[in-house]
């Protein structure tokens, strides 16, 4: 099992909000997508899967907030 984690984003950011995620709980993804959007007072960004597998345990909605360092899902 593998997390997926909001990753540092810029000096001075500390959370950022969830725009869209691109796969459903029970997707098949890979380490070649792109799985979720983020968008911080200063850009936008898309998070890669970081291991092959299936995507579970989301843990944000499209539109919440969520802090550096959350767990955002899990692959297993």
């Amino acid at each position: 099992m593998a997390d997926i984690i909001l990753p540092e984003l810029g000096e001075g950011v500390k959370e950022a909000t969830i725009a869209c995620w691109h796969f459903s709980e029970g997707d098949t993804i890979t380490t070649e997508d792109d799985v979720v959007e983020l968008v911080t007072d200063k850009a936008t960004f898309n998070v890669p899967a970081p291991a092959n597998g299936t995507l579970k345990d989301i843990q944000y909605k499209d539109g919440e907030l969520a802090a550096i360092g959350s767990v955002l899902a899990r692959i297993e």
